[in-house]
């Protein structure tokens, strides 16, 4: 159990070598089984035969789920501890797998109807919202309760690259798992082996967070200072959720049209379609990765530079694949979006984590667990904009990100979003390098 009454000693700690490898572990098992699917989902619904707009539309109930019970397990990672939550995660993500995979079996044996399958399908998948987002926020705060205020911005930016490798290696391997027997099944029956594997990795040797003393420069939590309702009516927080939920959406958004835009442009099957969409995705992933394990500590970028170089890349990425007529340049406009994204993420993960005391850390990732969620809600609607033009939701994107970078320079509390930056030697591939000091 986390407690807020740990015995005196140095301000907060780095993470051992070893917790920091589970932790990216567990970011990276979850990215991989969501873009995997999101890889295979295109031809998974055109060979079922469910609509497209329907097929966007799996994500929505989860992403509700997500949002709904996000701030309850970032309250119980308080209670019960950080890895305990983890573990619950990583079990929810484990079954949502499985029960997905039994459901896309029978729907390509045709064992009931498109609509039967859609509904099983949808709810399946939600459970991955209820009890997978238990890790999302338990991850957050346990970097949180190890990292000084000078290291958060880095500390951040690594636990988003760590989701970043998950992005690259997913939609690479899902069309590896499709496997003789089970067909498009298959990745989804392997998500679940990868995250049991995980689990058990997190059980065996992750050590349990225990909140050290507020380190120096850290704001007391004093009560009569500090706001007491929830955190999306804190005004310290509320301008990053807003900003982080209209980032989210237009991520999600253009992750979700992708496979749709590619099978199109290109005029093949679905099936056939698999390889250019993981060769996009992987393009975008490592350009995420790039800008959240490279470029950031490369540069000792500040949360104020992220948010605005963010949305900037990432308005400009929208465009690219907007006008693009052909594959290549769609895919190049994409890696640049995810490029934005990569530096916006940490901007608003971190900027908000440094906008409250030591004591509010999970109750914010809570509440950015949540705003990451929500989003998927609207990928239906981007989807029939998609239908209605090709470049539409693209454009959409690039206007929303532009409103956001005028946002960043007018909003006080993103405008102050600066904290001092932390340098290289400070960035969690420094701490991977280090022997692993306070055991397992």
């Amino acid at each position: 159990m986390v407690s807020d009454s740990a015995p005196a000693g140095p301000a907060q700690s780095t993470l051992p070598k070893r917790a920091v490898a589970i932790i990216i572990g567990v970011s990276a098992a979850t990215a991989l089984g969501n873009t995997g699917l999101i890889s295979v989902l295109p031809a998974i619904g055109r060979s079922i035969g469910i609509p497209d707009e329907m097929v966007v539309a799996i994500f929505s109930l989860s992403a509700i789920m997500w949002a709904v019970a996000s701030p309850f397990w970032a309250r119980a990672s308080d209670r019960f501890g950080r890895k305990p939550l983890m573990m619950a995660g990583l079990a929810g993500f484990m079954v949502s797998m499985i029960l997905c995979g039994a459901v896309v079996s029978a729907g390509l044996r045709h064992l009931a109807t498109p609509l039967i399958i859609f509904v099983l399908f949808l709810l399946s998948r939600a459970l991955f919202g209820l009890f997978g987002s238990a890790s999302n926020p338990a991850t957050q705060a346990y970097v949180a309760d190890h990292t000084p205020r000078e290291q958060r911005t880095q500390s951040m930016a690594m636990l988003a690259g760590a989701f970043g490798i998950g992005t690259v290696i997913g939609p690479f391997l899902a069309p590896l798992f499709i496997y003789p027997v089970v067909g498009l099944a298959g990745p989804l029956f392997t998500f679940a082996l990868i995250a049991a594997a995980m689990l058990f990795t997190v059980w065996r040797y992750l050590p349990e967070s225990v909140r050290l003393p507020p380190p120096a420069g850290e704001p007391e939590d004093t009560g009569s200072t500090m706001p007491s309702g929830p955190m999306w009516r804190d005004p310290r927080v509320v301008p990053f959720l807003i900003y982080g939920f209209i980032v989210a959406t237009c991520q999600t958004a253009q992750q979700q049209t992708l496979g749709f835009l590619i099978i199109d442009k290109l005029g093949v099957s679905p099936l056939a379609a698999q390889h250019p969409i993981a060769i996009a995705m992987a393009f975008g992933a490592v350009a995420g990765l790039l800008a959240q394990w490279g470029v950031i500590g490369m540069f000792e970028m500040t949360p104020r530079q992220l948010l605005r170089w963010g949305v900037a890349c990432a308005a400009a990425g929208n465009l690219l694949v907007a006008v693009a007529h052909d594959y290549s340049t769609v895919v190049a406009g994409y890696a640049l979006a995810s490029l934005g994204f990569g530096f916006a993420r940490p901007g608003f993960t971190a900027g908000s984590s440094l906008a409250v005391t030591w004591r509010e850390q999970a109750r914010v990732a809570g509440a950015i667990a949540a705003v990451n969620g929500i989003n998927a809600v609207f990928a239906p609607a981007f989807m029939a904009l998609y239908r209605t033009h090709q470049s539409a939701p693209f454009l959409l994107n690039m206007a929303l990100m532009l409103a956001m970078l005028a946002y960043a320079f007018l909003s006080g509390p993103l405008r102050n979003a600066d904290a001092e930056p932390a340098t290289r030697a400070d960035t969690a591939i420094a701490t991977l390098e280090k022997s692993d000091e306070g055991g397992t």
